[in-house]
């Protein structure tokens, strides 16, 4: 790297299926939003030679078009594969969204990717959630490198992105984060901005001037040299830091030179290996140019620094029925296992999957196993049918070219899965296999939402499981207590989104109501009622008496029913009865409609006619002595309540649990866990945290995370209380 050129069309193009594993680079472009992803996909695929010069692909599209949905939310929203090939590699950019509501996609793009390339503005610096996603790449010990963007801005400093980045991104070995090249700035324009026209390699220890749209290699001057040495020594010593050969530091100290081309087998073993992780300079090609800057510098070190798919960890894989499956890493004469990393809807070609092949070859027209499975609780019912596949495409653009086959390590589109969702295993139909899920980020935010018309009730269910399907971080929920449709989103992005995607793609349009919380009504103390339904209307008539006693128990009881009728008053065939009115008349409520919990309702006398009386006069007379019990007797709401466990940076603690008790929360604890931040746990009334989702990332600039689990029902203070039984007056 730094010492090899690739200036000419016929070492590049557009790619096509790889013929093996060796010859693939999966890697995803991982910032925030606007920090020049797309931008750099772009460069690199016009460097490639995958696009002309006007940056247009041969069919006349373009990379960057989004699609509507984009377009409105002037933002990427989705994750987007743009194969390239550079030097007989098949490298696939996977570009992903940067917002937070996107996260998802992010993971997705983590999921089929061997290596990540995060791409850092020099005019924003790093933000929090770029340092979390940072954080989880280490964790799987991802090969990552470092592209600093935006160098065109004024005051950006690349010296000082680098130190920004080690502060950021090395927190265990600033060394190991460290720049390849450093900016060549031509001359100085009015403004006192003088802009980068070219890089210096620190290895190679030459230039690479790209001021002419074209990139010239050249020898330093002698007045340059000096400028470059400090941090090339530094360089040098953080590779040999991490060489796999003990003896080269020693070597090294004792004043041995060791020659560029160790130095460079040294860097691309550690940076393969996830433990060296290089700083590099990129800027898109100026009009009409096919070079812009860093990138015949970063293709280079895709193809050569960055891991097959050969060195991916293997991913844990099962038979259906849960038994352990060991696989040959990434072979293609492997059973195959694939997996669904992304689920689309095209009018003309109806629905794509974007996979992943883990082992074996998928095959244009091949019968596959389709096998969803551990995503029940998000409205992905579990399934396993077989299906045949349609064709095969690498995607460029909005256009997709044909392929016959994809081997294990590569990424493709397929056609007409009609059952296959975002997350699903394909494998062979008479060998079905299960991959293990990847973490998919829990939905928070809920958006309550009713068909606006008849025709839309029609169509809503069928738009809605089509949603589900594409995105495995939305939840679908059909609550059954407030006989509400909640969709569960990442934040309000995804929620219009969301919305937008029903009405434009599923002709769907639906309206948003108030979110309805799941309250509760319990007697505060101990109450009596007489149910009495007597009709003689001619004919066979209704007779049932019975008399109850009904007294609060503790959270979480229920309702208990108990017989103490005496002399049969109420005859035993019709006690059942009276306790099947009683339980449905709580089902329904006694005061604001709510279900009644934790009470015992004692039945003590009664009549009965040995004519009239029934099964159904004695489950009514039973629901009219809850109902005349709760009349005069004091009757609680209830509210139910969560533990929240917020994980949140320490400079953002005082805030948050200021902001916690702002909510009526109690605060159960803190506890101290690695890279500054401080876990939080609360409890805090479910009623007050239906938006928290948007306000803790205000509150920490989007670096707080937070989980919540139902706890129990309590009573709501009055003054709620009052407010909440007004709402539902209005609403009503």
């Amino acid at each position: 790297m730094g010492d090899k050129a690739q200036t000419h069309p016929g070492a590049a193009g557009r790619a096509q299926a790889a013929d093996q594993p060796q010859s693939v680079r999966n890697v995803v472009l991982v910032g925030h939003s606007g920090s020049g992803k797309t931008t750099l996909v772009e460069a690199l695929a016009l460097m490639a030679g995958a696009v002309n010069r006007a940056g247009r692909v041969e069919d006349g599209g373009t990379l960057s078009d989004y699609d509507e949905i984009e377009h409105r939310q002037q933002r990427s929203v989705q994750l987007s594969l743009v194969p390239v090939e550079w030097d007989g590699i098949k490298v696939n950019l996977l570009d992903t969204p940067g917002y937070a509501d996107f996260v998802g996609e992010l993971r997705a793009g983590l999921r089929a990717a061997d290596a990540a390339l995060f791409v850092v503005s020099a005019s924003d610096g790093v933000d929090g959630s770029t340092r979390m996603v940072w954080e989880e790449c280490a964790a799987v010990g991802m090969p990552r490198a470092i592209v600093v963007t935006h160098l065109e801005a004024a005051r950006a400093d690349f010296e000082e992105m680098t130190r920004i980045c080690a502060e950021a991104f090395g927190a265990d070995d600033p060394d190991a984060v460290l720049p390849l090249y450093l900016p060549l700035r031509g001359p100085e324009a009015p403004d006192g901005h003088a802009p980068v026209t070219g890089l210096i390699g620190l290895l190679s220890q030459k230039l690479f001037d790209y001021s002419t749209g074209e990139r010239k290699e050249s020898e330093p001057g002698e007045d340059q040299l000096p400028l470059i040495e400090e941090a090339r020594n530094r360089l040098i010593e953080g590779i040999i830091s991490e060489s796999e050969d003990e003896t080269l530091m020693d070597r090294y100290l004792g004043g041995e030179p060791v020659d560029v081309k160790t130095l460079i087998e040294d860097l691309e073993r550690a940076v393969a290996r996830g433990v060296f992780f290089p700083v590099l300079a990129a800027a898109p090609a100026a009009e009409g140019s096919r070079q812009g800057l860093g990138t015949v510098e970063l293709l280079e070190l895709i193809t050569r620094g960055f891991p097959t798919p050969l060195e991916h960890e293997t991913v844990r894989v099962t038979t259906i029925d849960g038994k352990p499956r060991e696989l040959k890493p990434c072979d293609p004469d492997a059973p195959l296992v694939a997996e669904v990393v992304k689920t689309s809807s095209d009018p003309y070609v109806g629905r794509l999957s974007l996979v992943r092949v883990f082992s074996g070859t998928l095959r244009a027209d091949q019968t596959v196993h389709v096998s969803g499975h551990g995503l029940a609780d998000r409205g992905h019912e579990d399934h396993d049918v077989d299906e045949r596949i349609g064709a095969l495409s690498t995607p460029f653009g909005k256009q997709q070219r044909p392929v016959s086959h994809v081997i294990a390590g590569d990424l493709a589109c397929v056609a007409k899965l009609s059952r296959a969702e975002t997350g699903d295993t394909l494998s062979a139909k008479d060998d079905p296999l299960l991959m293990e899920p990847w973490q998919m980020p829990d939905p928070l935010l809920p958006l309550a939402i009713q068909a606006h018309s008849k025709p839309d009730e029609d169509k809503l269910s069928q738009g809605l499981a089509r949603l589900v399907a594409e995105d495995p971080t939305m939840r679908l929920e059909q609550n059954q207590d407030t006989h509400q449709v909640v969709l569960w989103c990442l934040g309000e992005a995804h929620a219009d989104v969301a919305l937008e995607r029903l009405r434009s793609r599923y002709g769907v349009q639906v309206d948003v109501v108030p979110h309805r919380v799941s309250l509760r009504e319990t007697f505060a103390a101990k109450s009596a009622g007489r149910g009495r339904h007597v009709k003689q209307s001619g004919g066979h008539g209704q007779f049932a008496i019975c008399e109850i006693e009904v007294e609060p128990l503790p959270g979480g009881s229920g309702i208990e029913f108990v017989d103490k009728v005496v002399g049969g008053a109420v005859p035993r065939q019709f006690i059942p009865s009276v306790e099947k009115g009683v339980r449905a008349q709580a089902a329904k409520g006694v005061a604001a409609g709510y279900p009644l919990i934790d009470v015992r309702v004692t039945l003590l006398d009664g009549k009965a006619h040995s004519v009239d009386s029934s099964d159904a006069a004695f489950q009514t007379a039973g629901a009219l002595a809850l109902r005349e019990a709760a009349t005069d007797a004091k009757i609680h709401l209830l509210e139910p309540v969560d533990e929240v466990s917020v994980l949140v940076g320490d400079e953002f603690v005082g805030t948050v649990m200021s902001d916690l008790s702002g909510r009526r929360g109690r605060v159960l604890g803190t506890e101290q866990t690695p890279g500054g931040r401080t876990l939080i746990r609360a409890e805090v009334p479910e009623i007050e945290i239906g938006r928290y989702a948007i306000d803790l990332r205000s509150m920490s600039h989007g670096t707080a995370r937070f989980s919540r689990r139902y706890v129990r029902h309590e009573p709501m203070p009055q003054q709620v209380a009052d407010r909440v039984r007004e709402e539902e007056r209005k609403a009503s």
